[in-house]
């Protein structure tokens, strides 16, 4: 088994991560290869994981660093470059046209006007034939013939040339300096080796510094540990550039992340075999400005992802405005695993074209019409180590699912490298091209590309689901082919097919209550006649007043003689029980702060922590909810069409009140839905309180404006009470008798 000129045999010495091993033993039939170091250990390793490693290379006999072992199973057409193989083939042409006269060799191949004059193999011999080819060559310009290698081309090396066929007469016309063996570094003697080592430990350490520094301090533990060894015979910089670039890849990484990964363990490669076992998530702020449909700004949106690494599909994505939370990553792998249903204007093209499973079969277990977009259940999930990646929200919806969350190691990138790539494809082919596109930093920024904004967030999220199904599923895949099949075109959705004819697809589709399972969990107790008190609010429902949830629950455990209830974070309007006696019902709590009648805008966890700061600032005592709807609407404002809002309102409290706004609508999307038709709602406007006072307090004003136009003369108005005594001292005595009864006529 060799990897590039590396051929590995019993006694062959290798150098591994500046370790010098010799291999002990080699069983090819089992893949796996047994090597030992210099204290006599024996390391087992399988062929896969040395092929794998970019630093084993071959060692002398001595374990000084020699020339590469000789590589002794020869060229072939596959190492010339696509120029010199095109120039090895005319000169092969010209040689079976000497000895066929044809210069395809073969009669039945014969081009346009062949056989010709003086090749004619019918009136010519083979020796005329290379005669004649011979002074044709000669006659050629001297330009092409010595740019086709034709010039020295005699009689002689007709002859020689003839002897060979097949792709062994085009290795034969191949110039031998292209493909000569290498003679490795007679340089990097033992010495050498060991400073370079010194070096790279050393450069780990420091900060970054230039290949002319490294090649200082190669000098400087060369003179002071080797005082002996000729200082003229130290490799060049450029010597030590190449070695360095040879041993340890390229010099473009950032410092931390080249010291991390130097002292990180390795560890064991994980080979992905099946769609669904890994699947990667990440989110990144989306490179487009959107428009958000209550005021319509310009606003940034997060986009999560989630990829299956062996297909490299987009299996989910969403849409968050601002930030996203753990819910939407909870939601997000319930979207893994729910099939995607046809949109309007997406045609037959775009329906499930999957073999193994009919489109009808998978609408019938769907219920709808299926996309052409893999599903399936994720078995590990690989993360980074954001807040919403790393919540208790996240490991319970886990647990639901049944999948394994799997943290990408601290700066290593290329954990999930994958999905990294597929932000960039996306930019690329997709939002670059669209207007309000603000590049990849401030300083790519357009004029104004707020202004340039015309998609909305819900016109954004159709575009790209019709471009993943359309274009993405359907591209070709460069680098990131099978290797099963290395030298065939697949794409993602091939890939998948291909799985399906192997492995088969399980058609399982999780229940649209999974929905309130991957929601957060309370364990509460219920109050008779106020219902359940979640995070500082009351919620009820009318089942809650029945005689069977009076007493405590028959829960053991942790929490026991509680009722479990599950709340969205992104709407806490209400909340879901549900029943113990009927597992398929859920009940929606609604707040008891909710009118009867009307809707009140939604509001998450910030606005309720926020509204009951407020209502501890009051003074206002938590014991009637009533008196909360006042406080909650007075921080909320109203949502009254868009051209009624205040144009003095802050672009940051526009944003937030649209975030609170989609994040409703989402959880809207997301809850399972009734059967039946849809209610029917009457548009209401609704008078808040802020508004109620700006318009009194206008009025007000008109008022007192007239009254002051109808009074000519106003008439000064009397002191105040008390103003007398307010302008002197009431401690000090007057010094003059100002009358008679004065008190110095009394003590006279």
């Amino acid at each position: 088994m060799s990897r590039g000129v590396l051929v590995l045999a019993p006694g062959v010495a290798l150098e591994l991560g500046g370790v010098c091993f010799t291999v002990e033993d080699l069983e090819p039939h089992l893949g796996r290869v047994t090597l030992k170091d210099t204290d006599g250990t024996l390391t087992h390793r399988s062929l896969r994981w040395l092929a794998g490693r970019s630093d084993v290379r071959p060692l002398a006999p001595g374990g000084e660093t020699g020339r590469p072992v000789r590589d002794r199973r020869g060229a072939v057409v596959s190492d010339l470059t696509p120029e010199q193989l095109r120039r090895a083939r005319i000169r092969a042409e010209h040689v079976l046209e000497a000895e066929t006269g044809f210069r395809s060799g073969r009669p039945e191949r014969a081009l346009p006007g062949e056989p010709r004059p003086g090749f004619d193999p019918r009136t010519t011999t083979v020796t005329e034939r290379r005669r004649a080819k011979a002074t044709e060559l000669k006659a050629m310009p001297v330009l092409e013939a010595e740019a086709l290698g034709l010039r020295s081309m005699s009689e002689r090396t007709l002859r020689r040339l003839a002897t060979a066929s097949g792709e062994d007469l085009v290795l034969a016309c191949a110039d031998g300096r292209w493909l000569r063996e290498g003679g490795g570094r007679p340089s990097v003697t033992a010495e050498i080796r060991e400073g370079i080592f010194a070096v790279r430990e050393e450069f780990l350490r420091r900060s970054r510094m230039t290949m002319a520094a490294r090649h200082r301090l190669l000098h400087q533990y060369v003179h002071e540990v080797f005082p002996g060894f000729p200082s003229e015979k130290v490799p060049s910089c450029k010597t030590l550039a190449a070695v360095w670039r040879e041993w340890f890849g390229p010099d473009g990484s950032r410092q931390r992340y080249v010291r991390t990964a130097a002292t990180a363990e390795a560890g064991r490669r994980l080979v992905v075999h099946r769609p669904g076992q890994v699947v990667a998530l990440d989110s990144t702020p989306l490179p487009v400005k959107v428009r958000e449909h209550v005021f319509g700004d310009p606003v940034s949106v997060v986009l999560s992802l989630a990829l299956d690494l062996y297909t490299h599909s987009i299996v989910a994505f969403r849409l968050t405005l601002v930030s996203d939370t753990s819910v939407d990553i909870a939601m997000l792998l319930r979207d893994v695993m729910m099939p995607l249903p046809m949109r309007e204007g997406w045609g037959e093209d775009m329906e499930w074209p999957y073999p193994g499973a009919p489109a009808t079969l998978v609408a019938e277990f769907a219920g709808h019409k299926v996309a052409a977009l893999p599903f399936f259940a994720p078995e590990t999930v690989t993360t980074d180590h954001g807040g919403p990646y790393k919540s208790h929200e996240i490991v319970a919806a886990e647990r639901a699912i049944g999948c394994s969350i799997l943290p990408a190691r601290t700066l290593r990138a290329h954990d999930k490298f994958a999905v990294e790539r597929a932000f960039s494809s996306v930019k690329t082919l997709l939002l670059e091209h669209l207007l309000g596109f603000t590049g990849t930093d401030v300083a790519d920024r357009g004029e104004d590309p707020e202004a340039d904004a015309v998609l909305t967030i819900e016109q954004m999220e159709h575009l790209i689901a019709t471009w993943v199904v359309r274009v993405w599923q359907r591209r070709e895949l460069g680098e990131y082919a099978p290797a099963w099949a290395p030298g065939e075109k697949h794409s993602p959705n091939s890939l998948f097919a291909a799985a399906t004819a192997q492995g088969g697809l399980d058609l399982e589709i999780p229940s649209a209550k999974l929905y309130y399972k991957l929601l957060r969990t309370h364990h509460v107790r219920v109050h008779p006649g106020r219902g359940v008190k979640i995070l500082g609010l009351y919620y009820h429902h009318p089942v809650l007043d029945e005689e069977r949830f009076r007493g405590r629950s028959a829960r053991g455990g942790r929490h026991k003689g509680k009722w479990v209830v599950r709340s969205d974070r992104r709407d806490r309007r209400q909340v879901f029980f549900q029943d113990p006696d009927r597992p398929d019902d859920w009940h929606t709590l609604r707040w008891n702060g909710l009118p009867p009648e009307g809707e009140v805008p939604a509001f998450s966890d910030v606005n309720a922590q926020a509204m009951l700061a407020e209502v501890r600032r009051r003074g206002l005592g938590p014991r009637t909810d009533a008196e909360l709807l006042p406080v909650l609407l007075d921080m909320l404002g109203s949502v009254i069409p868009v051209a009624q809002w205040p144009s003095q309102m802050p672009k940051r409290e526009k944003t937030a009140r649209s975030r609170r706004a989609a994040q409703a609508a989402q959880a809207v999307a997301d809850r399972p839905r009734p059967p039946g038709p849809e209610p029917v709602r009457e548009a209401r406007v609704v008078a808040w309180p802020r508004q109620a006072d700006g318009v009194q307090d206008a009025v007000d004003a008109e008022r007192r404006r007239r009254r002051e136009a109808a009074v000519t003369e106003r008439p000064t108005p009397p002191p105040r009470l008390g103003e007398d005594l307010r302008r002197r001292n009431l401690f000090l005595l007057p010094d003059e008798a100002t009358g008679p009864g004065t008190s110095r006529e009394k003590n006279a």
